[in-house]
């Protein structure tokens, strides 16, 4: 009987908080599994707008990279407020990562070419090399992460998850 007590009291002493690597690691990891994400943006009246995004995340880079078409109203409202948020979702695993970014446009044909997704074939005729193409690198200033797979968990009593500013 005492042993169980003192399992139960071991379970309940605060776990060492975890190091930015395993956050970022772990953040990484989560927005890979979730595949597609939603991208937030702000228009010209101040109102965020969202739509789901298939990005190309690049956790060796530090970047998250976003295909689009000019026509787009994303990129009129990128490059307006370059600041942008992130929302992947994995819902298998019970899992997300919200992340704010600052946004550039890729105008280089190289960066293009190497960032290239086949994924999105169906969107693009001439892959990276068409104009109907436009690349944009995200580049994380905070990570928001809750997985439970990860031991990263949202505190019992706020609901706040597991939070990576990045400098």
């Amino acid at each position: 009987m005492k042993m169980g007590w003192l399992i139960l009291a071991v379970g309940l002493l605060p776990q060492p908080a975890p190091s930015p690597a395993a956050i970022r690691s772990a953040a990484f990891d989560v927005m890979r599994a979730a595949r597609y994400c939603t991208l937030i943006t702000v228009d010209e009246d101040g109102q965020p707008q969202a739509r789901i995004v298939d990005p190309l995340v690049s956790e060796a880079e530090g970047s998250i990279w976003i295909a689009t078409n000019p026509l787009t109203r994303k990129v009129k409202e990128i490059q307006n407020h370059p600041r942008v948020s992130l929302m992947f979702f994995n819902e298998k695993a019970g899992e997300y990562v919200a992340l704010r970014a600052t946004a550039r446009v890729v105008t280089s044909a190289a960066e293009k070419a190497a960032r290239w997704k086949a994924e999105w074939q169906p969107f693009y005729q001439e892959q990276s090399r068409g104009s109907d193409f436009m690349l944009f690198e995200l580049r994380p200033t905070r990570f928001e992460v809750s997985s439970p797979r990860h031991q990263l968990t949202n505190d019992p009593k706020t609901w706040r998850p597991v939070i990576l500013d990045v400098k």
